[in-house]
């Protein structure tokens, strides 16, 4: 109750968060001007379309300080955005249904697309964004347009396009943690019909986090640090009048340190790790947020990002518009891991080349839209190929044959192990050797589809829109152990208690995963659509209600699976997850003008859930029979009385949680009838900007911008401890330039009150009843100088 009224006050005073348009001064008073949006392939009104859509104008983005997809969640409410043990490990989540990034083989439920380009993975699209239009947040399935692995939702973003008059822009920044980034573009004529920009970018700035090595042989004193470099190009030709060409090209580079972890709450196994640290080995007791993390091996990140893309428009005639988008793209991330998450030298994956994710792409995107009578009407085709490769090299450290010594036995015996094996110590776990699993995934698929929308009369509308896809997966996995399993197989073979061969017979060291190679094929086709009626009951009002059907291709798990020790599951697949979404809503432009409110009711029920689920040993998917999520997104712009002040807000009430089932294998029991992981009840958002002339050639410009969200559980299994409490999250910018903004300079802050709060809270590799956490970043601040030249 507490939170509904919280919930319903800020509603109130219109601090929520939803979208950003542009803003009018008309005769009579301040107006919300028509935004445009593009979420049904082609421009329309925000305001007419039938659809819960959340924009976020390129003006607000920079005052909330935006630079990639996951700083975009202090700006929309239901939406979520978390990374775990590097940024290729991002997840994201709309009303709580998403999928968990750590395990390549899953796609992601709620779909990011750039510039009409879709992105393989959450991950691969997390970076640097450069100048951006506008983002528009799609909620709920859109399996017509956008019918590529969208069950929950798109992330549609816009950046700017070539301009014809010459403009240049330059930023600087600093701020603590040695923040310290440069970004400029340049945009103008070529010649009369070919237009260009271009935007490059330097971000460094030092971790989050202190780091304690131990013996080594890591001397990184520091971790969650930044050092990312962007560069975009852009040309436009306008050949005629009826022709457009827009090509585009990019190319990213991050060579970072990420991520570490923070012991919540310390196990039994902690006194164990201590002993075998030459320093304290983890923090006891736990103080996640003094951010000071335990790594004796490198915890690296190398991803690069590039790709090429080219769209054209063609207006055959003044009713009959063509569309064709190319698009090639390339994305490789190598990564180095110290995974037991201490100082004492455990389990690890070198920085040695042998971990690592690449995804190469191409797809290409045809539609014909066009206008017949009172139908406006749009046929496309749609073709993708993607090649994943995916490698993992989880080698045991020194001290891996001693520390499960001394878990066995209590703590007296490190050679408990080689007691139970009868080999001799040293040879159960030979350092530096380990598991080392290939992956070569490819996916090509295909699709046709058509969205219409008839003007029944000047009120009534009518949205249909098919689209059928086929999907063929294939993976080959090669499993190999570069020193045989000879721990595991003796106590398979040998008389010893289940809980020691359980804990000898981790799947990275089973030798029933010695030199298997598997070969998987799977083909799947959907139908899905939607049926949107629209009716508008005066200008200011406009009512819908809509069905939606959409998918999220099934695929195999890309880790090694097994039936128990000694006994490999040659079958990793998993099957399609499919969503059925009804939603009920208005949109209202009121007070003259001056305010704008939507509001929509949402049933959505998905089957066939793929959880993917961390053990502390191994990643699990398993197929929830269904999930529910029902609820409410509302949203307002209000061009306040007062001068200069605009309110923006949005709330996104949302029931997420799992049906009634028996819990199978990769299930925790926790999970029948509770809500969803992620998936607070309430979610919030707000914006307030505010200009003010100073004197006769300056100006003020202020913003303060928020997010709050109930508690969630972050866990997969839905641990108690891995409870994240309600938190508010506050941005602030406050600027002072010439009224022309040829410069501004702008004092900011991140997380301006400095709340502590998880992002993912885990199970510690290898130490079961410890918990650790990836935290959210701390306040940051700086200072920021715009400059332009026109």
């Amino acid at each position: 109750m507490t939170e509904l009224k919280w919930a319903a006050s800020t509603a109130v005073i219109a601090a929520l968060a939803c979208a950003g348009p542009a803003l009018a001064q008309e005769t009579g008073g301040a107006t919300v001007e028509a935004i445009i949006v593009t979420a049904q392939k082609r421009e329309q009104n925000l305001q007419d379309v039938p659809i819960v859509v959340n924009v976020v104008s390129g003006q607000q983005l920079q005052d909330a300080g935006v630079r990639d997809v996951k700083d975009l969640q202090v700006l929309t409410p239901g939406l979520s955005v978390t990374s775990s043990t590097g940024g290729a490990q991002t997840s994201i989540r709309i009303r709580g249904v998403g999928t968990i990034g750590d395990n390549p083989g899953l796609e992601s439920s709620v779909g990011t697309v750039i510039d009409g380009v879709y992105r393989a993975r959450s991950g691969v699209a997390f970076g640097d964004l450069g100048e951006l239009e506008r983002i528009e947040v799609l909620k709920g399935p859109q399996g017509t347009v956008f019918g590529k692995n969208t069950s929950a939702g798109v992330i549609n973003v816009i950046t700017k396009a070539p301009e014809f008059d010459f403009g240049a822009d330059a930023e600087f920044v600093a701020g603590n943690y040695d923040h310290l980034a440069a970004s400029a573009s340049v945009t103008g004529p070529i010649t009369d019909t070919l237009a260009g920009r271009i935007f490059a970018a330097r971000r460094v700035r030092d971790g989050f986090y202190d780091v304690r090595n131990g013996e080594g042989p890591s001397t990184q004193k520091d971790n969650d640090d930044q050092d990312v470099s962007t560069v975009r190009g852009q040309l436009l030709w306008l050949p005629t009048d009826a022709l457009s060409l827009r090509f585009l090209a990019d190319y990213t580079k991050r060579e970072e340190h990420c991520c570490l972890n923070t012991i919540t709450v310390p196990g039994p196994t902690a006194p164990i790790v201590d002993a075998l640290a030459t320093d304290e080995g983890l923090m006891r007791p736990a103080d996640p947020f003094r951010r000071i993390a335990y790594a004796n091996r490198e915890s690296n990140q190398d991803i690069e990002d590039m790709g090429v893309s080219l769209q054209i428009d063609w207006d055959m005639s003044d009713e009959v518009t063509v569309t064709s988008i190319t698009a090639w793209r390339d994305w490789e991330n190598f990564q180095a891991n110290d995974i037991d998450f201490s100082s004492a030298d455990i389990w690890y994956r070198p920085d040695d080349g042998r971990t690592f994710s690449k995804f190469e792409t191409f797809s290409q995107e045809l539609r014909v839209a066009g206008r017949s009578g009172p139908l406006d009407w749009m046929i496309g085709g749609y073709y993708s190929d993607e090649q994943l490769d995916s490698s993992a090299f989880t080698a045991f450290g020194l001290d891996y044959e001693t520390y499960f010594g001394l878990l066995l036995s209590g703590g007296a015996s490190p050679t408990a192990v080689s007691s139970l094996t009868g080999l001799p110590f040293g040879t159960n776990f030979i350092p530096g050797q380990g598991s080392y699993d290939t992956y070569d995934h490819s996916n090509t698929g295909w699709a046709i589809f058509t969205n219409n929308t008839w003007h029944v009369t000047d009120a009534l509308e009518v949205t249909f829109g098919l689209r059928y896809t086929d999907d063929t997966k294939k993976v080959f996995s090669q499993y190999r152990n570069t020193a045989p399993g000879n721990a595991c197989a003796a106590a398979i073979a040998r008389p010893i208690p289940a809980a020691a061969r359980a804990a000898i017979c981790a799947p990275t060291g089973d030798p029933a995963f010695n030199n298997v190679d598997t070969r998987q094929k799977r083909t799947e086709d959907r139908l899905g659509g939607t049926v949107k009626v629209s009716y508008r009951l005066s200008p200011e009002l406009m009512t819908y209600v809509s069905y939606a059907s959409s998918h999220k291709s099934g695929g195999f798990n890309l880790d090694r699976a097994r039936f128990a020790p000694g006994q490999i599951n040659t079958d990793t697949s998993f099957p399609a997850e499919t969503v059925e979404s009804y939603e009920a809503g208005f949109k209202s432009n009121l007070a003259g003008n001056s305010l704008m409110l939507n509001a929509a009711a949402f049933d959505q029920t998905f089957k066939h859930f793929q959880l993917n689920t961390y053990t502390g040993i191994s990643f699990v998917v398993a197929s929830v029979p269904k999930v529910t999520s029902k609820g409410v997104d509302l949203d307002l712009v209000y061009r306040t009385p007062f001068e200069g002040l605009t309110l923006t807000g949005g709330v996104t009430y949302a029931v997420t949680q799992f049906g009634d089932f028996v819990p199978g294998p990769g299930i925790g029991p926790r999970l029948p009838t509770s809500r969803v992981s992620y998936a607070p009840l309430w979610s919030a958002s707000w914006s307030a900007a505010y200009e003010k002339p100073l004197g006769q050639d300056f100006k003020l410009r202020a913003s303060l911008s928020g997010r709050y969200t109930s508690s969630y559980n972050t866990g997969s299994n839905l641990d108690p401890l891995k409870r994240q409490r309600p938190m508010t999250i506050w941005n602030g910018r406050i600027g002072i330039g010439p009224e022309d903004e040829r410069w501004m300079l702008e004092a900011w802050a991140q997380n301006l009150t400095d709340v502590n709060y998880y992002q993912v809270v885990v199970d510690q590799p290898l130490q079961s009843g410890t918990f650790a956490a990836f935290l959210g970043s701390p306040r940051t601040v700086g200072a920021t100088l715009r400059v332009k030249f026109n």
